[in-house]
Order: C-alpha cells, then sequence, then structure tokens
C-alpha cells in the first residue's frame, strides 16, 4: 500500500465520524448498535499488540443481515472494515483506521451441536469456553485452546487461525473448520466449504454466484502449485501467510479452509461450521524438569517419539525466567511449589520445565499412558506426576498466565511483544532458543521463554525500545534478523498469533515476492476495493509504524500533583494504566471477579481494560480530551464499583479503584460533585451523628414517605431500604468495661464504622471469642475512621486527613507493634492498600499496614492449641459444611483465604464459593442511577451461584453460609428469597460454644 493511500484511510477516521456514515449505518442497524463517540474509538484504538489506529467508529450487529447490511453501508462510502472478537490479537490485526465489527456482544450464539456427527454451527462471537462446556456435555471439545480460551472468540480464533495447548492433539483451527459462512466488503454473502472437481462443475453449470470465486481461486492454485510445496514449511505451526495449501490441484478446493488466517482482510465470517474432538475423560500432567530450557527443548523429540498407549495431549513448556517474573508479581504463588526443582532453579539461575499432557477415557488408560512417559525417562529427568484436577489446573494456570507475567520487568518497566510467536521444526527448537538468546546478549535485550514446546512454537516477551528512533531501528534490525533465522530454520513467522501489521512486511523473507503476490491475488478475489482491514498482511503498513508506545507518544510529568504514591508505577498515574497489554482476562465470566460490570453490560469500555485504555488515551489527548475534566473517562469510572477485583485476577495487578479515586479527585477538584456523592462518602460521619438518636435516625430513613423524600434528597435509591442502625454502637456498649481494659493488651480490636454502629453484636462476638483463647483485648473508645467511602468519591483530601486521625488514635498501639484485628474486610483492604498509599512519607501508615489482620488471620496466628474452646460440636456425626462468601476486597487484600484455613483447622468441611462480586459494592448500589445495574449484577450472577451452591451439597447434613462483609450480607438481605438461609457471620459461627459468647443464641 503507497503512502498516500495509507494517509488516507488514516485520515477517515476524523473526516467521516461525524458525517453520513454514522447516519446512514444508525439506519440501517438502529442506533443503539452504532457508536462513533469519543470513548468508544479510544477503546477500540489498540488491540493486545504494540499498535495502535483510531477507528472510525464501532458497530455490533445482531445477525448476519446486520452484517451485510453494514457492508453495504461502508462500501457506499468507501470506508475500511475490521471484524473483532475479543480483541486480544498480538499482531495489530484488530486495530485499524476502519469500521470495527465487534461480533461479540450479540452475535455469540451456539447454533447447533450435533455429537453425532461431532460438529458444531456457532456465529463468530461465541467464546471458545462456552463452546468447550457445551460440547463436554457429549464427552467432545473444540481443541485449539489458546490460553485465553476463557474469552476469546471463534471468530478470532478463525481469523489469525490459533492453536494453544491442544493442537498437539486436535490440530490448529484451520483443521478443524468445515464451513464458513461469509459477507464481503459491499454486501455480497456466501458459504464456502470444500469443493472437489465434481461439485466445482454442479456449481458452475447452476451459474452460482461462488463459482466465479472457486474458478478465480483454482486458477491461483494451479499457478503456484509448485513454489507453494517448495515453500511453505511442512511444519506443526505453520500459520504466517494466506493458506494457499488449501489450493493445490491434487486435492478439493477448500475455500472455508483457505479463509482461516486471513485476519478479516478478505471476508467477515457470520457463521462457522467446525468438528469437535472427543475429550478424555481422565488426565494426567506429568512435569519434568530440566536443568535450562534449552535442555528442555532438546528433550522434546523424543517425549514427541515416546510410545505410549495413548497419543499426548500437550507438550508445553516454560523456563525459570517466567517462574521468577511470577514471584515478583505475586502470581500463582500456591501453584509453584507443584514444579519440581523449581527453588534450586531459581538458586542457579537456570531451569526449564514440560508439561506433558496424557489421558483415556477411563482411569486406567490415563494412569498407563502417565507411567509409560514416566518410564521412558533418563533417570537424571527430574518429574512430578500431578493426578487430581486441581492441582493440575494449578500448573495450567503457571503456564497460561505467561503473557501476563512478563508483561511487567521485575524492576517494574513494561516488556512488550514484537517477535513472540516464531515456530520451527520441533527438532529443531533448542537451536533456535540458543540462537534467539545470542541475539538477545548482543542487542542487550532479555526475556522469558513460555509456550508449546511440543510444536516448535515458543513465546516471550522483551525490554525492546519503541520510544526512540535509535531503539526502533535497532527493534527493526533484531526482527529482520530474528525471522532470517527462524526461515533458516524451516520455521514460519508466526506459529499461532498471525501476521497483522507485527509480521506482514517480514513475509516476503518467508516466502518470497511470487507467494506474497498469490496472497494478494487472493485478497483481490474477495477484496477487490482493498478495503478489507487494509495494512494488515497483505500490503502491510510497516512493523515500526503505528505503534502504540511509539516516539511521538505523549508521557506525562512524573509528578502531577497526585494523591496516591503509586510508588510500583513510578508515581503516574499513566504508568500505572499501562499495566495493562490488552490480555483481557476482565472479559472473563466464568470465574473470579473482575469485571462485574463488564459482565453485566457486555460493553468494552466498562471492562477493566477498557478503562485502562481510556485513561492512556486521555494523556494522548488526541481522540479524546486531555484534561481531567474528560467527560468520557468519567462515565467510563462511573460505573466501576472499585471492588478491586482487577487488583487479584488481572494478570498485570491492574488496580482500576485506585485509578478512580485519583481521576475523580483530580476531575472534581474546585467542584460540586452530585449530591449522592456527599450522601454516601459522608457515611461514616453521618452514621456517628445519627448513631447517638438511633431511634430517631432509623424513623427518618426507614419509614414510608419520609424515607423516600430523605432519600430523594440525598439522590440515594428509594428501591432499597436503608440499614438499621443498632441501638447502642459497640464502642458505648463497651464503657462499662473501661476499668477492665488491659495495660499491656495482646490485640487491638478496631472498631470500624459498619462493626461499631450496624453490627455491634459481631464486635462483641468478636471480643468474647479472642478473650476466650487467651487474648487481651483493648478497643479504643475514641472514634477515627480509614475513610472507605470516601475513595469511590474521589475525596482525597479529607481522606488523608482521616487517615492522620486514624494513626494518631492507634499511635500507641503502632508504636508497640499490637495486633490491629479489622472485623469488616472492606475496611481491613483500606488499612492495607490505601492507607500507605495516600500517606507513603508518614511511617506509622506502612506500620499500620502490616500490623492490620482479620480476625481469621489473627486467630490462625496462634497456637493451635489455643483454639480448642472454638471446635464446633459434631451435628449427628458429621461435621458441619460451610460455604464461604468472600468479600471482594478480602481478597483483595489477600485476607479471605484465612477463613477457609482456620474453619478446616477447626474442623469444618469447607468450600469457598466463586460467585462474583455481590454488585452492591458498599455506595455503588446505593446511588438511583446505579440501583438497576447492582440488582442486575446480584440478581443475574451473584445470587444464583450462590443459591445453587446451597442445594448442590453432596451427603446432606447441615450447611451454613457465610457472608462476613457487610456490604455483601447486606446484598444478599435485598435480594435473596425470604425464605432463603440466613447467613452468617464468621464470628457467629466460631464463637457458639464459646463460654463468653455474649449474642443470644
Amino acid at each position: 500500500m503507497d503512502l498516500k493511500s495509507q494517509a488516507k484511510i488514516a485520515n477517515m477516521s476524523t473526516s467521516t465520524a461525524a458525517g453520513g456514515l454514522e447516519r446512514a449505518l444508525r439506519a440501517a442497524l438502529g442506533g443503539e448498535y452504532v457508536e462513533f463517540g469519543e470513548g468508544t474509538r479510544a477503546v477500540y484504538a489498540t488491540d493486545s499488540s504494540n499498535y495502535r489506529q483510531i477507528p472510525i467508529g464501532v458497530i455490533f450487529p445482531r445477525s448476519a443481515e446486520d452484517v451485510v447490511a453494514a457492508l453495504a453501508v461502508c462500501a457506499e462510502h468507501d470506508v475500511p472494515v475490521l471484524g473483532r472478537g475479543a480483541g486480544t490479537s498480538l499482531a495489530g490485526q484488530a486495530c485499524n483506521a476502519a469500521v470495527v465489527f465487534d461480533f461479540s456482544r450479540h452475535m455469540n450464539r451456539i447454533l447447533e451441536i450435533d455429537p453425532e456427527a461431532r460438529t458444531a454451527r456457532v456465529q463468530p462471537g461465541v467464546v471458545l469456553d462456552d463452546l468447550r462446556r457445551a460440547a463436554e456435555a457429549h464427552g467432545l471439545t473444540f481443541g485449539p485452546d489458546p490460553a485465553t480460551h476463557a474469552w476469546c472468540t471463534l471468530g478470532g480464533m478463525i481469523g489469525n487461525n490459533s492453536c494453544g495447548t491442544h493442537a498437539l492433539y486436535a490440530g490448529k483451527t484451520v483443521d478443524n473448520v468445515l464451513s464458513l459462512r461469509v459477507a464481503c466488503y459491499g454486501g455480497g454473502e456466501y458459504e464456502f466449504g470444500e469443493y472437489d472437481d465434481a461439485s466445482y462443475a454442479a456449481l458452475v453449470r447452476s451459474d452460482a454466484p461462488e463459482a466465479g470465486i472457486l474458478g478465480s481461486l483454482r486458477e491461483i492454485g494451479r499457478r503456484h502449485a509448485d513454489l507453494v510445496r517448495e515453500r511453505f514449511p511442512d511444519i506443526p505451526r505453520r500459520v504466517s501467510g494466506y493458506n494457499l495449501d488449501q489450493l493445490l490441484p491434487d486435492r478439493p478446493l477448500n475455500v472455508a479452509r483457505l479463509l482461516v488466517g486471513t485476519e478479516s482482510t478478505c471476508v467477515l465470517v457470520t457463521e462457522a461450521v467446525v468438528s469437535l474432538a472427543p475429550s478424555p475423560a481422565h488426565r494426567r500432567l506429568l512435569i519434568l524438569g530440566y536443568p535450562s530450557v534449552f535442555e528442555a527443548a532438546d528433550a522434546v523429540p523424543s517425549v514427541l517419539a515416546t510410545r505410549l498407549p495413548r497419543p499426548l495431549l500437550g507438550l508445553e513448556g516454560f523456563d525459570v525466567t517466567l517462574v521468577r517474573q511470577m514471584r515478583s508479581r505475586g502470581l500463582n504463588l500456591e501453584q509453584l511449589p507443584l514444579v519440581p526443582d523449581v527453588d534450586e532453579a531459581l538458586v542457579r539461575g537456570s531451569g526449564g520445565w514440560l508439561l506433558a499432557e496424557v489421558g483415556g477415557s477411563t482411569e486406567a488408560e490415563a494412569h498407563d499412558a502417565a507411567h509409560a512417559l514416566i518410564a521412558s525417562l533418563p533417570v537424571e529427568v527430574e518429574h512430578r506426576l500431578l493426578v487430581s484436577p486441581a492441582e493440575q489446573r494449578g500448573a495450567w494456570a503457571i503456564r497460561e498466565s505467561g503473557l501476563g507475567a512478563t508483561a511487567l520487568r521485575e524492576d517494574g518497566g513494561h516488556n512488550v511483544e514484537g517477535w513472540e510467536d516464531g515456530a520451527v521444526p520441533p527438532e529443531r527448537l533448542g537451536e533456535y532458543l540458543r540462537a534467539i538468546s545470542e541475539l538477545w546478549e548482543e542487542y542487550g535485550y532479555s526475556g522469558a521463554w513460555y509456550g508449546h514446546f511440543g510444536q516448535g512454537c515458543v513465546h516471550t516477551r522483551n525490554d525492546f525500545d519503541l520510544h526512540t528512533e535509535s531503539g526502533l531501528r535497532a527493534y527493526r534490525r533484531y526482527v529482520e534478523r530474528a525471522a532470517d533465522l527462524v526461515v533458516s530454520l524451516g520455521g514460519s513467522l508466526s506459529g499461532e498469533h498471525g501476521d497483522g501489521q507485527a509480521r506482514g512486511e517480514l513475509l516476503e523473507r518467508m516466502y518470497g515476492p511470487e507467494l506474497v503476490d498469490a496472497f494478494r491475488q487472493v485478497k483481490t478475489v474477495f477484496d477487490p476495493r482493498g478495503r478489507m482491514n487494509p495494512g494488515k498482511v497483505v500490503d502491510a503498513y510497516p512493523l515500526d509504524t503505528n505503534l502504540r508506545y511509539g516516539p511521538s507518544y505523549n508521557l506525562a510529568q512524573p509528578t502531577f500533583g497526585g494523591f496516591f504514591a503509586l510508588s510500583d508505577d513510578a508515581g503516574s498515574l499513566q504508568h500505572a494504566a499501562e499495566r495493562c497489554v490488552g490480555v483481557g482476562r476482565c472479559r472473563r465470566d466464568d470465574t473470579g471477579v473482575m469485571c462485574p460490570s463488564y459482565r453485566a453490560t457486555r460493553d468494552e469500555k466498562h471492562s477493566t481494560r477498557g478503562r485502562a485504555k481510556l485513561l492512556v488515551e486521555l494523556f494522548q489527548g488526541e481522540v479524546t480530551q486531555r484534561t481531567w475534566r474528560n467527560k468520557e473517562v468519567r462515565e467510563a469510572l462511573d460505573l466501576c464499583l472499585a471492588c478491586k477485583g482487577c487488583a487479584t485476577d488481572c494478570p498485570t495487578h491492574v488496580d482500576m479503584a485506585t485509578y478512580k479515586a485519583e481521576f475523580l479527585a483530580h476531575h472534581y477538584r474546585r467542584r460540586v460533585r452530585p449530591r449522592a456523592m456527599y450522601a454516601l462518602a459522608l457515611t461514616p460521619w453521618i452514621v456517628r451523628i445519627g448513631a447517638r438518636v438511633p431511634a430517631l435516625t432509623n424513623v427518618a430513613l426507614r419509614t414510608p414517605g419520609i424515607s423516600a423524600l430523605v432519600k430523594r434528597l440525598a439522590g440515594v435509591t428509594t428501591r432499597r431500604p436503608a440499614p438499621a442502625l443498632a441501638a447502642k454502637t459497640l464502642r458505648r456498649r463497651l464503657r462499662s468495661r473501661r476499668a477492665e481494659l488491659p495495660d499491656l493488651p495482646t490485640m487491638v480490636l478496631w472498631p470500624d464504622t459498619f462493626t461499631d454502629a450496624y453490627r455491634p453484636d459481631v464486635g462483641q462476638a468478636w471480643q468474647a471469642i479472642f478473650e476466650e483463647v487467651g487474648e487481651r483485648v483493648a478497643v479504643p473508645s475514641d472514634w477515627a475512621c480509614c475513610g472507605r467511602p470516601l475513595y469511590d468519591a474521589g475525596m482525597l483530601k479529607l481522606a488523608k486527613r482521616t487517615l492522620r486521625g486514624l494513626l494518631d488514635t492507634l499511635d500507641q498501639y503502632i508504636a508497640n507493634e499490637v495486633p490491629i484485628v479489622v472485623p469488616e474486610p472492606s475496611c481491613l483492604a483500606a488499612f492495607r492498600d490505601e492507607l500507605p498509599g495516600l500517606l507513603p512519607d508518614d511511617p506509622r501508615a506502612a506500620k499500620l499496614a502490616s500490623l492490620a489482620r482479620s480476625p481469621a488471620e489473627h486467630l490462625l496466628s496462634l497456637a493451635p492449641g489455643d483454639l480448642s474452646p472454638l471446635t464446633p460440636a459434631a451435628d449427628e456425626g458429621s461435621e458441619p459444611r460451610v460455604l464461604i462468601h468472600p468479600h471482594c476486597h478480602a481478597r483483595a487484600a489477600k485476607a479471605a483465604e484465612a477463613d477457609r484455613l482456620l474453619l478446616i483447622q477447626l474442623g469444618y468441611s469447607v468450600d469457598v464459593l466463586d460467585a462474583g462480586c455481590c454488585g452492591l459494592a458498599g455506595s455503588f448500589g446505593f446511588r438511583a442511577e446505579h440501583e438497576p445495574l447492582s440488582r442486575r449484577i446480584g440478581e443475574e450472577q451473584w445470587l444464583p451461584k450462590i443459591t445453587s451452591a446451597i442445594g448442590g451439597g453432596e451427603g446432606g447434613g447441615r450447611v451454613e453460609l457465610l457472608i462476613d462483609g457487610f456490604s455483601c450480607a447486606t446484598q444478599y438481605t435485598h435480594l435473596a428469597h425470604p425464605t432463603a438461609p440466613r447467613p452468617l457471620t464468621l464470628a457467629e459461627l466460631i464463637g457458639r460454644n464459646c463460654n463468653r459468647w455474649p449474642v443470644s443464641r
């Protein structure tokens, strides 16, 4: 593509955005399915690659008919188009100056599964794991499974020719596609599959519209057959380029498989029929340890050649650098001990591991296959056999988090992709890794190795300098030499991530100009005007242009008067937002917490990734305004529940709750906030006043008519009852015991606002429990607060003053290093996170953060024998079963696991629920404009999982639901059926056998 054409396409994103194109698309699809706003365009300007191109607009088609209609409109306006799934592409193919068709929001249905034929018919927006779960009901699966399998879409996989761990067993995506229904630029619609000579002749005779396309493709295949046979490497992971091998004249013409991997440069897929493979019901995972990653790679051919009763399902690998980076980021810490020789490898600074998976239809088959592999190993190879599904999932989590773990270096700097997907013959993998490592040393780069060792495709991320002109020149030289190296070894530039812009211009080095021209001819057959994802794969943009973080990238000043220290990000909100590398984990909805607002809205800008991208774009000021008054950013952050799920679940630890608080503090500087912000953010002070006259306060807030008026004036929802204040606060209840307070307490029980004013019974219960186990408990009588509700409103000046008051109140205990036990999980999170983050210069802040504990954490710090008074009585010979719903902030504060460990130690049978965020999130669900979304999250996602878990236990016996967080318990009370079991707090559960128990049983 010449520079003039590139400039014309790039300028379209601004020249047409407010013009007739948007109106025409709205008329064709409906207004709610077309978005041309600044915020949406900013969010879709990048994928998970190094590249950034601002789109013209984004549409969300509901059907194939919508796709055809939209393509016709785009053709009338002569604008480029681009298909997109989960937006996790790593070569730049999912961003362009084009109209983006996002298939993930609406075209996400599994249309049919035929277990007899072992096929599935799906729309392009179907999430892979949704298809796999549906297929597993029939003992089947879709074989290719990238690490993003829980949120990547089938359309994206078809576009990229994705592979994943089990491509060793089931082949690449191209090997599993049977037919495609597609739409072409201008609105033509076709269904393509495989055609032998007879079926092609029949189409010609019937004058079928696709006959002309097939004829042109047959001719391209005939002319280039010899070169295809000569230059297409015969390796497991040849993904680069178009699949011209599907056009060879000595085999049936397979147009569907030709189009796999074309990255929407030819057509948009609207429906696919794919093959399903048998899914072994029983599996074993063997972890093999080697002195170095090179020796692990050298061992691959022998492992592959081992004769087993059942074939290998997967053969993955990683190196010690990945393990070290995981430890530095706090990732998979519980799983890493599964890796044999891991501590010794970290000490010596060298090590590599292979993960070999086998399986069978029975336990015996899986067992025999695993032990046959073990028997074939050299005696010096360390190994560990994982039998339990939980341990196997843990080991796979190590491998699958490779991209997130390598995104941030141990020094806090960012690694990027760029040469992360080369593939070579497996027997030459060790040679390839050694040669690339020598290039790293020559250019001063570093990285970790992980990936699909069994198929010769290994990934990495490196510390490339893309910010400076000299760094870019070095980067280009390095990539060109790496490409030549791969080709010399008989490999492919891409082994699963595709070519896009990152490798498109390098294809001649692999295939030569004649075959690259054949790619161009294929594209012209489907897209004669060159408007399908232009500048990617064919006539590609130079690999060092359109860079997200190139030399023209604006860097904010290191100090901008921020409130949070952001010490891991050089004090920069911009640097913190750049943590997001587009992995898309926040689009996952089957496990974890992140991201509840995305799960409910399916809107990218209401995902953690979307918000992070908007914050990054804020500092660029190109597609959205570079100002703290930015409305697009504020609107995206408005639906952030500040649950801190991302701080735990995001592999790069994006902490959107903190970023939201920081942004809002600047956004509302010297401005009046919405009245609901004041009413809810100042809750601790309002409650402190109301608790002096609790009966009157409860009448005002809970009496029909009066309460509705008060709530409307405050901007608070009228659909929820206000929590009732206790008749007497915890502090007031304990005043009569002041003379009994210990002079030398062994712990402090902190009376947080929720425990003090709303649940003093819980506070007294904890005091009784701790005294029963021998603790000397101090409960401060002076009022202070962690300021928890202030952060959601960005009232950080007041928060800092409040936290200083907290430090002053606890000063004597901090000085004497007395543990501070905080019953409310959200307050504990504030002690550990916001406190040191807002007051980094006060040494008491970090010290208090280290002293703060949850009740369970403190009990676990005592001698096990001290806890005997809390052991439950047997109930008809069976131990009680407890279902724990952990508070989101307890997870973020790394305190949730202590509840489980404590209950197990006390003799309970424990299950930790994976129900996600409750949706109330403190003040969020009480704001009138947020209440419908809060209720939707709770009713559609959270509550059904809890209800199912309560009714799904095995073996009968007593079942207790434990919900410790005040916000979660409130949401449960509001949403659960009146006959649903009442949840208990941890104090109620374990304190019932306590002799000092103060609450009526």
